[in-house]
């Protein structure tokens, strides 16, 4: 009876590994084109943006955030 037992139990994680590994796919050709959307990115952009936002204020400058930012008075 143990035997049997046993034997259903392999059963049962054969097959459950087999369902979970035939459920990772890769995108298809036609749905890469989504991966590269703004609403699939990760949350800290906005933060990000936020926190350029404040130091910005905070540092007197408000250039174009490139490497061209003048000291406060306006002349980029």
């Amino acid at each position: 009876m143990k035997k049997f037992i046993s034997t259903i139990k392999l059963i049962f994680l054969l097959a459950g590994g087999a369902f979970i590994l035939h459920s990772c796919t890769g995108p298809k050709a036609y749905q890469k084109i989504y991966l590269n959307d703004a609403e699939m990115e990760l949350a800290p952009k906005k933060a990000e943006k936020f926190e350029m936002n404040f130091q910005v204020y905070r540092e007197g400058a408000s250039g174009a955030n490139g490497g061209k930012t003048g000291g406060g008075c306006g002349c980029n």
